[in-house]
């Protein structure tokens, strides 16, 4: 039997010369100057700044951000930036980045909600220059026009005693913060740290995250394209869809897709539906034992905004599915979609294709928990509500990175991938001419994907002003 061959010896020292780690990260910290994302900051909380010659709040803000977006998990973990002043410049210290955090009150979190805002715009006008349009989800083949919006809550586990950390409704320990991803691009448009029992279809909450969700997109795209939002049955109270009708009202063109709940009249709407077809996979294939109907109008939907239709899904149940007794009876494993999309938007197939496409926002929060907001690492609330807008910065700087800068497999690669393969590549750092150089390994077999985002990202229109 052939054996695999041992692993070359190796001598160990630590006198090594010229080499750093983390090169492919110094991508973020320079994305985050090119969309302008630290001079906003910088504006957003110049009072903080007490000397001169003192570190620039903003800047701090922004290596913070970096550093989540990189995978650290606590404020220690600056010591991966600052102890590489050749690569990433000056870097404040763990308590001066400690001080920042305990200073930022609800007025600057709004300014530096804000300032994301007017870096989102600069990044999405620089994809239209390189790029072209925004890219558009995929529902069963088919494109879904304009921004999808997805709403949906997680609970974080903590481990301590920390201020409006309670038990949760899982009978856990910890957070419960609500979060809206944009479909499109993985951007992480806002979010709200709540403590662990607040409710789930808490309607004031559902209602404060849209809004600053809504206020992160630039006002070309608010006015005049299509926006849909998408929510599990949390979203279905009836006062969060009545402001969603009334934005549009207010000359938004939004519409919902939420999951709504089954209570005995849509139980009996369901025994008297006819005109099941075959539902659709997420390719657009007909998929066995899964059917679709409408069953809008067999029952009493007073309450509803006025247009809301209703699908229903029936499955044959899966193995170990949890099923209420009237899914036990009929055999089937049943679930409804309440949309206001109208008639014409596409086939009832589609559309509720369309609304089971609200999963892939489980994907963005699991991948979320590993860029920052799964770990919170203050006792005191306030801290822990700056330390969750900072992570959603880091999380839109991978994205803005992905959809300016990477191609292929990389630009939908989640964090974990690309840290392993771009973000944490060491290279060895010089200077010669008064100019510095990086050089990646050359048998690094993403170098070429690296160094062409470095490329790109110098070719990048820079904001004016």
């Amino acid at each position: 039997m052939k054996t695999t061959r041992t692993r070359p010896k190796i001598i160990v020292t630590g006198d090594g010369r010229g080499v750093v780690g983390h090169a492919g990260t110094r991508l973020l910290a320079d994305l985050a100057d090119a969309t302008g994302l630290t001079n906003a900051f910088s504006e957003a909380l110049a009072g903080l700044r007490q000397r001169q010659s003192g570190h620039d709040p903003g800047r701090i803000a922004v290596d913070l951000a970096v550093l989540l977006a990189d995978g650290g998990e606590a404020i220690a973990d600056l010591a991966v930036l600052r102890d590489q002043p050749g690569l990433f410049g000056p870097v404040a210290s763990g308590p001066t980045a400690w001080r920042l955090l305990s200073q930022l009150d609800a007025a600057m979190l709004a300014e530096l909600r804000s300032a994301r805002a007017c870096a989102r715009e600069i990044a999405w006008a620089q994809h239209a220059e390189v790029r072209g349009d925004l890219p558009q989800p995929m529902v069963a083949g088919q494109r879904v026009d304009g921004l999808v919006l997805d709403i949906d809550a997680t609970i974080v586990i903590c481990h301590s005693e920390k201020e409006s950390a309670t038990r949760t409704w899982k009978k856990t320990f910890g957070f419960h913060p609500l979060l809206c991803f944009l479909d499109n691009t993985g951007e992480a448009l806002a979010g709200l740290l709540r403590e662990g029992r607040a409710g789930s279809n808490t309607t004031a909450d559902h209602i404060t995250v849209l809004d600053q969700a809504l206020a992160q997109i630039p006002d070309v795209f608010r006015h005049g394209t299509p926006i849909l939002l998408r929510s599990d049955s949390a979203g279905s109270s009836h006062g969060f869809l009545a402001h969603i009708r009334a934005l549009r009202e207010r000359h938004l063109d939004i519409r919902f897709s939420v999951g709504a709940a089954i209570t005995e009249p849509v139980r009996q709407a369901i025994q008297a539906a006819t005109g099941w077809v075959p539902a659709v996979d997420t390719d657009g294939d007909l998929r066995d034992h899964a059917e679709v109907c409408e069953i809008t109008g067999l029952f009493d939907a007073t309450g509803w905004p006025e247009g809301t239709r209703f699908l229903v899904r029936r499955e044959r149940p899966h193995p170990g599915a949890q099923l209420s007794l009237f899914d036990t009876i009929e055999g089937w494993r049943h679930q409804v979609v309440a949309t206001d999309s109208p008639p014409g938007t596409g086939s009832i197939q589609f559309l509720e294709a369309r609304h089971r496409a609200h999963a892939r926002v489980e994907d963005k929060i699991r991948t979320g928990k590993n860029t920052g907001f799964g770990r919170f690492p203050s006792r005191v609330f306030a801290i822990n509500q700056a330390w969750l807008q900072l992570a959603l910065t880091g999380i839109d700087l991978l994205a803005w990175t992905q959809t300016l800068l990477l191609d292929g497999e990389l630009a939908a690669a989640e964090p974990k991938k690309l840290r392993y393969r771009l973000l944490h590549v060491a290279a060895r750092f010089t200077r010669t001419a008064r100019r510095t150089r990086l050089a990646i390994a050359a048998n690094w077999p993403w170098a070429d994907a690296l160094t062409s985002a470095f490329s790109r990202l110098a070719a990048l229109p820079r904001p004016t002003g």
